[in-house]
């Protein structure tokens, strides 16, 4: 309450007692935009242009063609959560590791339970190498820009 008897409201919208989980959500929806985004151009771009078959086959095609550019997804998505979180909250480095890798872990997590009955031994550890190698991509621009 003010001193006139009116309730204190905080000068903005996102500054009140449920400001922390307002921020992470709009961390979180900025990670899930870009991720959907660029999964979506490397779907249609990458694999329907450059996915022959053939090129799949080996080993290096799944590298160039799957892994890597899954792995820029990743940091991408990671980036732009974390340059959304804005500070204060940003400042306590567990809530801005949420706020920054809450998305890819959790896709991660779904694709692997739907997933489950055909994945094999390369798929299951590229795929926790790509989330590994994207997260900190994405971590360490956001924190080199911090920095400026």
């Amino acid at each position: 309450m003010t001193r006139h008897g009116h309730p204190a409201v905080p000068a903005r919208r996102d500054e009140g007692p449920r400001a922390g989980f307002l921020t992470l959500t709009k961390s979180w929806a900025a990670g899930i935009v870009v991720l959907l985004f660029t999964e979506y151009l490397q779907v249609t771009l990458v694999y329907d242009t450059l996915g022959a078959p053939a090129g799949l086959g080996s080993f290096g095609g799944r590298l160039l063609l799957i892994h890597l550019p899954n792995a820029l997804c990743v940091a991408l998505s990671v980036w732009a959560a974390a340059r959304l979180h804005r500070p204060p909250f940003r400042y306590v480095t567990v809530r801005h590791l949420t706020a920054a890798l809450a998305v890819p872990v959790a896709a991660q997590v779904l694709n692997m339970a739907v997933q489950w009955q055909s994945l094999a031994a390369e798929g299951l550890l590229m795929s926790h190498a790509v989330l590994a190698l994207g997260c900190v991509a994405g971590w360490s621009a956001d924190r080199l820009q911090e920095g400026d």
